[in-house]
């Protein structure tokens, strides 16, 4: 079927993925008809899965009634001690149980999440609490070891609660005094939430953005945008089977394993905010390592995982893979980075597993586009077309006119995944918000069907001589040499030309190439002033953020002796 099918049938009156249209911020929106209206109404469902397993972290299995309990708990205790809706209450820690349930409690009080970086240096996480303004914070023991040094400097923040401390705390409360520890939760007191007002376009989450320059941005997101992504990972893999042939099967709990930060718009919004709807099993992991994370998919049967190509790469490359039944993989999906074609097949082929990409951004609180299986297989270099709810658009440089189908243009997206804007920032939020529509900085083109394909970040394009160079076409094309697993091209200084494109590459354990073989490589598949004028190997995968993007700039320092020549 056609996807203007497929949408049709699953977009029916009537249907799970009926739309209507509502007003957000005065501009008429495409809204999930049966989307929850807020995370207290999220939450209150996510208690009729019982004793189905929420989370699973080390020897800490929680339920989902145990976990509901802990999240009433901590949200009375929160309202007790003087949070009010449209508070700030930052989170930094490391993927935990607490995490969650810190998240859940705040939110379903109005008051307003600010998940911090976990990344983050102190300097970086004291920003990010006198940005926000946050009233109180909930930590880890790492984390706050880090504030610590800070806590002067930050008169609003009237309280910490710290997780799993190892030493006496100065200055902070420990989160086991009000909650316990998770092995705790299923015996704490049986307590609705607090009662409070929410309505869909109340105020939920700062989310800040990656940074990659200057100070981060915080994007103000909604109850709606969260909870639209509940209907739109469910349409989008409805989507896929409807597109495949299949017919729709009946719910059933997944298991997945999260191995990309909750701080993060993929991990937060598009995975657990469809684990709580659909009762499904989240397994954390205090660090990736690959071997242990097949032993834990192989113990607990898991169905899914990803977050970045990297991940993938490294369970298909281990070397003691064989080992290990990995056949409960349905899915392994990924965001935030470009990958190779070679991935696509490999994870179809060597992991009997579907492939699964999208595009999305801080500002639109993840998902936008979606991809997977066979539309995956015949287009991996595209990201997927948008979800029902959600348009996109290519415009020019100036943003005045629309671009036709096939053009490179900058990416617009429209949709209630959409956030408000940049939490106290309104000259930024004006130049990128614009009558419901994000401008994303992103150079894309999309094709007839509207299968969208992202070609470069507008500051990562290479300009040689006026030339534009696209960098993901460089790299799709060193990407289909069997040796490279892992790459990047960036501009380095030229004298006449103002730049030229540069690469750095990681190649598959075994294989080896030289510099000359792989620009041959790619002048056989493109035009020659696209060719790398240098490139640098690197023993080990690129460096990336927490969100998975690739740090460019940290590459270019390889090319300093060709900038002193």
């Amino acid at each position: 079927m056609t996807l203007d099918e497929v949408t049709a049938i699953l977009t029916a009156p009537g249907a799970r993925f009926e739309m209507e249209t509502v007003a957000i911020r005065g501009v008429p929106t495409r809204v999930w008809k049966n989307a929850p209206p807020h995370m207290a109404a999220l939450v209150n469902f996510s208690r009729t899965h019982g004793e189905a397993l929420a989370t699973i972290y080390e020897d800490e299995r929680v339920s989902y009634e145990a976990q509901f309990r802990a999240i009433a708990a901590l949200a009375t205790d929160l309202r007790a001690r003087g949070v009010a809706k449209g508070d700030r209450v930052a989170i930094t820690m490391r993927n935990l149980p607490e995490w969650v349930v810190a998240f859940f409690a705040i939110t379903s009080i109005g008051a307003i999440a600010v998940p911090l970086n976990a990344w983050w240096t102190g300097d970086e996480l004291a920003y990010g609490l006198s940005d926000s303004g946050a009233k109180v914070l909930i930590s880890d023991d790492e984390r706050w070891a880090r504030i610590a040094p800070h806590r002067k400097t930050l008169p609003v923040l009237e309280r910490v609660l710290v997780s799993r401390a190892a030493a006496m705390l100065d200055g902070a409360e420990r989160l086991e005094d009000v909650i316990g520890t998770p092995h705790d939760w299923a015996s704490l007191p049986d307590r609705a939430l607090p009662a409070v007002d929410l309505v869909p376009e109340d105020d939920a989450t700062i989310l800040y953005t990656s940074g990659t320059t200057g100070n981060p941005k915080g994007a103000l997101g909604t109850h709606r945008n969260f909870m639209t992504n509940i209907l739109s990972t469910g349409f989008a893999m409805a989507r896929m089977v409807l597109r495949r042939g299949d017919a729709l099967p009946e719910p059933t709990r997944k298991v997945a394993l999260t191995v990309i930060p909750l701080f993060h718009a993929t991990a937060l919004s598009a995975g657990l905010m469809g684990a709580m709807a659909a009762g499904n099993t989240t397994i954390y992991m205090r660090k990736f390592e690959a071997l242990r994370a097949m032993e834990i998919i192989e113990r607990e049967r898991v169905n899914s995982t990803g977050g970045v190509p990297t991940i993938a790469w490294q369970l298909l490359e281990h070397p003691e893979r064989h080992r290990f039944d990995l056949s409960s993989l349905e899915m392994i999906g990924y965001g935030g980075a470009p990958s190779a074609p070679e991935l696509v097949r490999k994870i179809a082929t060597d992991l009997k597993a579907l492939p699964g990409n999208g595009w999305g951004m801080t500002e639109t609180t993840a998902t936008v586009t979606t991809h997977g299986a066979e539309d995956y297989l015949e287009r991996p270099e595209s990201c997927g077309p948008p979800v029902a709810v959600a348009d996109l658009k290519i415009m020019d440089a100036d943003g005045a006119r629309e671009l036709p189908v096939g053009e490179v243009g900058e990416l617009w997206a429209r949709g209630p995944m959409i956030v408000k804007g940049y939490w106290n920032k309104p000259e930024a939020t004006a130049a990128t918000f614009i009558d419901g529509w994000v401008r994303t900085g992103d150079l894309a083109r999309l094709d007839a069907e509207g299968f969208c394909f992202i070609v470069d970040r507008a500051k990562d394009m290479v300009i040689r001589g006026g030339e534009n160079i696209y960098s993901s076409e460089v790299e799709n094309a060193l990407y289909a040499h069997p040796a490279v697993t892992d790459c990047a091209v960036i501009g380095i200084p030229h004298r006449t030309l103002g730049e030229e494109p540069a690469a750095v590459v990681h190649l598959a354990p075994g294989s080896s190439a030289t510099e000359a073989e792989l620009q041959a490589w790619v002048r056989e598949r493109l035009a020659a002033f696209k060719v790398p004028v240098a490139i640098r190997f690197s023993p080990e995968t690129l460096p990336r953020n927490a969100n998975g993007k690739i740090l460019k700039r940290d590459l270019k320092m390889l090319f300093e002796d060709r900038a002193a020549a």
